[in-house]
Protein backbone atom coordinates (compact mmCIF):
# COMPACT_ATOMS: atom_id res chain seq x y z
CA UNK A 1 0.00 0.00 0.00
CA UNK A 2 2.89 2.35 0.81
CA UNK A 3 4.33 1.86 -2.68
CA UNK A 4 0.99 2.78 -4.28
CA UNK A 5 0.72 5.95 -2.19
CA UNK A 6 4.34 6.80 -3.07
CA UNK A 7 3.68 6.34 -6.80
CA UNK A 8 0.53 8.43 -6.65
CA UNK A 9 2.25 11.20 -4.69
CA UNK A 10 5.24 11.48 -7.03
CA UNK A 11 3.03 11.42 -10.13
CA UNK A 12 0.53 13.92 -8.74
CA UNK A 13 3.29 16.31 -7.70
CA UNK A 14 4.86 16.26 -11.16
CA UNK A 15 1.53 16.83 -12.90
CA UNK A 16 0.57 19.62 -10.51
CA UNK A 17 3.96 21.29 -10.93
CA UNK A 18 3.79 21.17 -14.73
CA UNK A 19 0.24 22.52 -14.67
CA UNK A 20 1.22 25.37 -12.35
CA UNK A 21 4.32 26.15 -14.41
CA UNK A 22 2.24 26.36 -17.60
CA UNK A 23 0.65 29.55 -16.26
CA UNK A 24 3.99 31.15 -15.39
CA UNK A 25 6.40 29.83 -18.05
CA UNK A 26 4.45 27.98 -20.77
CA UNK A 27 7.52 27.34 -22.93
CA UNK A 28 9.41 25.70 -20.06
CA UNK A 29 6.32 23.75 -18.98
CA UNK A 30 5.86 22.50 -22.55
CA UNK A 31 9.46 21.32 -22.65
CA UNK A 32 9.15 19.55 -19.29
CA UNK A 33 5.90 17.86 -20.29
CA UNK A 34 7.48 16.71 -23.56
CA UNK A 35 10.25 14.94 -21.65
CA UNK A 36 9.71 11.23 -21.10
CA UNK A 37 8.94 11.88 -17.42
CA UNK A 38 6.13 9.35 -17.37
CA UNK A 39 8.43 6.74 -18.87
CA UNK A 40 11.22 7.59 -16.45
CA UNK A 41 8.80 7.04 -13.57
CA UNK A 42 6.75 4.11 -14.80
CA UNK A 43 9.52 1.81 -16.05
CA UNK A 44 11.32 1.54 -12.69
CA UNK A 45 8.01 1.46 -10.77
CA UNK A 46 6.88 -1.45 -12.93
CA UNK A 47 10.19 -3.29 -12.58
CA UNK A 48 10.22 -2.81 -8.79
CA UNK A 49 6.64 -3.99 -8.46
CA UNK A 50 6.67 -6.99 -10.81
CA UNK A 51 10.37 -7.93 -11.10
CA UNK A 52 9.86 -9.07 -14.70
CA UNK A 53 12.61 -7.87 -17.01
CA UNK A 54 11.04 -9.37 -20.14
CA UNK A 55 7.82 -7.43 -19.54
CA UNK A 56 9.79 -4.27 -18.79
CA UNK A 57 11.65 -4.61 -22.10
CA UNK A 58 8.37 -5.19 -24.00
CA UNK A 59 6.91 -2.22 -22.17
CA UNK A 60 9.85 0.01 -23.22
CA UNK A 61 9.60 -1.20 -26.83
CA UNK A 62 5.90 -0.36 -26.86
CA UNK A 63 6.66 3.11 -25.54
CA UNK A 64 9.34 3.61 -28.21
CA UNK A 65 6.84 2.82 -30.96
CA UNK A 66 4.05 4.82 -29.31
CA UNK A 67 5.91 8.09 -28.78
CA UNK A 68 6.00 9.24 -32.40
CA UNK A 69 2.47 7.94 -32.95
CA UNK A 70 1.19 9.92 -29.96
CA UNK A 71 2.32 13.11 -31.69
CA UNK A 72 -0.62 12.67 -34.09
CA UNK A 73 -2.76 14.23 -31.36
CA UNK A 74 -1.15 17.58 -32.17
CA UNK A 75 -1.74 17.43 -35.94
CA UNK A 76 -5.10 19.25 -35.80
CA UNK A 77 -3.51 21.98 -33.65
CA UNK A 78 -0.71 22.41 -36.19
CA UNK A 79 -3.34 22.71 -38.92
CA UNK A 80 -5.66 24.93 -36.87
CA UNK A 81 -5.50 27.81 -39.34
CA UNK A 82 -6.65 25.60 -42.19
CA UNK A 83 -9.19 23.52 -40.27
CA UNK A 84 -11.01 26.56 -38.87
CA UNK A 85 -12.12 24.65 -35.75
CA UNK A 86 -12.40 25.92 -32.19
CA UNK A 87 -10.43 24.40 -29.35
CA UNK A 88 -12.86 21.55 -28.67
CA UNK A 89 -13.07 20.64 -32.35
CA UNK A 90 -9.27 20.53 -32.52
CA UNK A 91 -9.11 18.54 -29.30
CA UNK A 92 -11.70 16.02 -30.53
CA UNK A 93 -9.90 15.70 -33.85
CA UNK A 94 -6.69 15.05 -31.94
CA UNK A 95 -8.39 12.29 -29.99
CA UNK A 96 -9.58 10.72 -33.25
CA UNK A 97 -5.99 10.83 -34.50
CA UNK A 98 -4.89 9.06 -31.31
CA UNK A 99 -7.46 6.31 -31.84
CA UNK A 100 -6.11 5.70 -35.33
CA UNK A 101 -2.55 5.80 -33.94
CA UNK A 102 -3.47 3.16 -31.35
CA UNK A 103 -4.51 0.69 -34.04
CA UNK A 104 -1.34 1.46 -36.00
CA UNK A 105 0.65 0.88 -32.79
CA UNK A 106 -0.96 -2.54 -32.29
CA UNK A 107 -0.17 -3.51 -35.87
CA UNK A 108 3.43 -2.32 -35.67
CA UNK A 109 4.04 -4.24 -32.44
CA UNK A 110 2.66 -7.40 -34.00
CA UNK A 111 5.54 -7.22 -36.48
CA UNK A 112 8.15 -7.66 -33.72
Amino acid sequence: MFFLVFKLSVSACLIAFASWLSGKRPELAGFIVALPLMTLLVLPFSQLEFQNTDNSVKFAQSIFVAIPLSMTFFLPFLLAGKLQLGFWGLYGSGLLCLIAAFFLHRWLLSLF
